[in-house]
């Protein structure tokens, strides 16, 4: 016994024996992360064989790097390396935890600008287990220390370093052989980063990213106005005519956004211990007035929030890894919606009770167009008004209701609301309702800050109506992603009363609530499949402008040529007849799960390249900066610069249309604020 300790020891205190066993923990290490931590949906043999064996190569190649330098400094570099390369899966997993996506090169460099995103919420994030991925560093760390582990000083042939280098790329080309033709065109056609990380390893999915990030930046540089063609020819074929039942139906209205911060479609109806978690929205959804849709899908990727946005304001998908926002919003050419609508006499404006530059939209916001961005910075502020991300929602409409009143009429505005954001914080004054029982403490609160948040859109429609704003105004209602992330699944299964859930039940689960409310309208709910790509020209047609030249990816969802096909941005993708989620096929109405037949096979290979054509299309406009090539008849391209978005720029426009334009409430009001027809049981104002 003593013996084969001995033969142990000898081959572990020399730098080949060292060096195996570092890889060997790290990659043990790493597969137990991706069983444990990520949901990869590895499925048969070859795809957990490729599971479990991908991390090699990358790390036969990172931690090769220190065989070529001598003694002790070859030592402490594999240790450095193991440290770094085990910082990178923290990172990843606690960003996965909550976005249900890899880190990428774009989110990174936008950090920034949306640096809250982990930052407030790090402590809901982080698990105490998450930190075992550090264990093997501080093992072997501790091994050398105490040398019980000795360093083998003696050279190290730089020829045998050079074959494991070597030895790491011909692992990593017989790697993507054999993932490839299991996943054909697995660097090529797909929009999922799971896929990457689950056939290839997370430090390829991280050079790939890396390749894809400059490649883009040169896609721009060397875009060209023929690269618009193949774009334009794809829309011309796809658009969808108005309904001339709806067509101009709130033509001259006012148009207000009410964007519901991580809002669920399932939450309407919904009940906690008998109290309906919504009532105020569940009116709305049931009004005789409002146009609801019940199988809308939220769209986005990694850009979340910024994703919808970029879809609502601009009908172009947001992109496969970061935020267009943030990498594009201020260096592009857009025909946004807030633009259009103000060369039509429009006024348009922004609201947010957070810091302007979160996700970039102090100067993206310019680029499309806003007249006004009413952040933060216009808001009375003190500890008890913020909670999470920013201003409370009660807080946030009474306060932006008096810009509100100010803008000349017909105005075009947006209202982002927080208080629904995760981790769900709401302190104990605010909080009217019951969590949840899952056991999930993520998921728990989630009604009790939707049930906030219905309470405050219940005063803000008070006050539009006993105002006079609302007599002249289309609202429109949407949520902006998922606010439980399918990592939850346990948690996901008690909130929809099922024993076990598939991927089919994740796919219902990205709907988002969609209504539209106006006077002109009738109401009632419609079983329309679409998504944010579609909201824009829904409203256009509304409101009656023409968009047959427009370069927008979504269609009508009133239109009788309406597109069903609701694509993801991972490529997956709903249909009134199919779901493909998960890698999986289900029969949309009753969730089975099928293997297609030829007749099946046909339909889904038109469908997949449909979503694959329009997502590509988009990716096209937006690395190419294609639109600073297209004239839109009628259309004025935006200049940035014409826009101020300082508190004392602002009060001064608005002051001195109350006189140029005097189309205001507060105007017919004969000057006098209308605030105190707001009423709201915000405690803080108390």
């Amino acid at each position: 016994m003593a013996s084969k300790k001995n033969r142990l020891s000898q081959i572990f205190n020399t730098t080949w024996g060292f060096f195996t066993l570092t890889v060997v923990l790290f990659c043990i290490k790493t597969v137990i992360i991706y069983e444990t931590k990520f949901t990869l949906g590895a499925k048969g043999n070859l795809q957990q064989f490729l599971l479990m064996v991908n991390p090699i190569p990358a790390a036969l190649l990172t931690f090769g790097i220190a065989l070529y330098f001598s003694g002790r400094l070859r030592y402490w570099l594999l240790m450095i390396i193991d440290f770094l390369e085990s910082l990178w899966i923290f990172a990843n997993i606690l960003y996965y935890r909550e976005f249900s996506d890899f880190l990428s090169l774009g989110i990174i460099k936008g950090s920034g600008n949306v640096q809250n995103n982990l930052g407030k919420s790090l402590g809901e994030i982080m698990h105490g287990s998450d930190f075992l991925v550090f264990l093997d560093v501080a093992v072997l760390i501790l091994l050398l220390i105490f040398k019980v582990i000795k360093v083998d000083a003696r050279p190290f042939k730089k020829r045998n370093a050079a074959v494991i280098t070597l030895m790491s790329f011909v692992l990593m080309f017989a790697e993507y052989q054999v993932a490839n033709a299991d996943r054909s065109g697995l660097l090529t056609r797909t929009f999922d980063n799971n896929y990457i990380v689950k056939y290839l390893g997370l430090n390829e999915y991280a050079a790939f990213n890396a390749y894809q990030t400059q490649k883009e930046s040169a896609t721009r540089s060397n875009a060209k106005a023929s690269d618009l063609n193949s774009v334009v020819n794809y829309l011309n074929h796809n658009r969808a005519n108005p309904n001339p039942v709806y067509f101009g139906k709130e033509k001259g209205k006012n148009v207000i956004i009410i964007h519901l911060e991580s809002f669920q479609q399932f939450l309407i109806g919904y009940k906690v211990n008998g109290k309906e978690v919504t009532p105020n929205l569940n009116k709305f959804f049931h009004n005789q007035h409002t146009l609801a849709f019940d199988n809308f899908y939220h769209q986005v990727a990694q850009g979340k929030t910024s994703d919808a946005e970029m879809m609502l304001e601009n009908s172009l998908f947001g992109l496969p890894q970061g935020s267009a926002m943030v990498t594009y919003g201020a260096q592009n050419t857009y025909q946004a919606a807030p633009a259009m609508l103000d060369q039509k006499g429009y006024t348009t404006a922004a609201f947010h009770g957070d810091v302007p530059s979160f996700w970039n939209r102090d100067s993206t916001y310019k680029s499309w167009g806003y007249d006004y961005f009413f952040s933060s910075q216009y808001y009375k502020e003190k500890p008890s008004y913020s909670v999470g991300y920013g201003l409370k929602d009660k807080i946030f409409f009474k306060d932006a209701s008096q810009y509100l009143q100010q803008l000349p009429q017909p105005f075009y505005t947006k209202f982002i609301t927080l208080t629904n954001h995760y981790p769900y914080l709401l302190d104990k004054q605010n909080i009217s309702i019951p969590a949840t029982k899952t056991g999930d403490n993520t998921v728990d609160p989630y009604v009790q800050t939707a049930h906030y948040l219905d309470q405050a859109f219940g005063e803000f429609l008070s006050y539009l109506k006993k105002s006079g704003i609302l007599k002249n105004s289309m609202i429109v209602i949407y949520g902006d992603h998922y606010g439980i992330s399918n990592n939850h699944r346990p948690a996901i299964a008690q909130l929809l009363h099922k024993k076990n859930i598939t991927s089919y039940d994740l796919a219902q689960f990205q709907k988002v609530p969609f209504m539209i409310y106006g006077n002109n309208l009738k109401g009632g709910v419609d079983h329309t499949y679409g998504g944010e790509i579609d909201v824009l020209p829904t409203i256009m047609h509304l409101l009656g402008i023409k968009d047959n030249k427009t370069i927008q990816f979504g269609t009508d969802l009133l239109s009788k040529q309406h597109n069903s096909i609701v694509a993801f941005r991972d490529g997956s993708f709903v249909t009134p007849e199919f779901i493909k989620f998960g890698g999986s096929i289900y029969l949309t109405k009753t969730g089975q799960e099928i293997t297609p037949n030829a007749s099946q096979k046909k339909q889904l290979a038109q469908i997949q390249n449909h979503v694959t054509t329009e997502l590509s299309l988009s990716d096209r406009v937006i690395y190419g900066d294609l639109l600073r090539f297209y004239h839109l008849q009628g259309f004025k391209k935006t200049n940035p610069k014409d826009f101020n978005y300082q508190y004392s720029a602002a009060m001064q426009m608005l002051q001195t249309a109350q006189k140029n334009k005097p189309t205001s409430i507060m105007a017919e009001n004969h000057g006098k604020s209308t605030l105190n027809l707001y009423q709201t049981d915000a405690p803080e104002l108390k």
